[in-house]
């Protein structure tokens, strides 16, 4: 897709640190990590979000991930945090399926549940009728 930075990117248009690439998926260390090895894995091509990503393709990505996840362990990271946005609403700031792969270790600093809402309670009946997969 025409401007998109991921896209550029995978086309080299942009250098990157890339720490695996196939045919299909390419890993990356983010360039604004959250923590040291912070790493992006995307498909090559363009995909905005998980609603768009075929099925094999984000088997693929997900696999890459826990490749690298099994890797990096043996490189001395033993805890990760994997994210996926999917939507602005959800903080996807650029569009094009990606995956964090953040490695962490006591005491980095990184808190991702500080935001979360405390005492918040739902209608869990409710969300269940409206949520329920069947």
């Amino acid at each position: 897709m025409e401007g998109c930075i991921f896209c550029r990117i995978v086309k080299g248009e942009i250098p990157s640190h890339t720490v695996y690439e196939d045919n299909e998926v390419k890993a990356f260390f983010d360039i604004a990590p959250a923590t040291p090895g912070h790493t992006l894995i995307i498909p090559k091509k363009h995909y905005e979000n998980i609603f768009d990503m075929p099925e094999e393709l984000l088997l693929k990505t997900t696999s890459t991930a826990k490749k690298l996840a099994h890797h990096y362990k043996e490189k001395g990271y033993g805890a990760f945090n994997i994210i996926q946005s999917s939507g602005k609403e959800a903080n996807q700031d650029v569009m094009h399926f990606h995956m964090h792969l953040v490695p962490r270790h006591d005491k980095d600093g990184l808190d991702l549940w500080k935001s979360m809402k405390k005492g918040v309670k739902p209608d869990f009946e409710a969300l269940k009728e409206k949520l329920k997969l069947e």
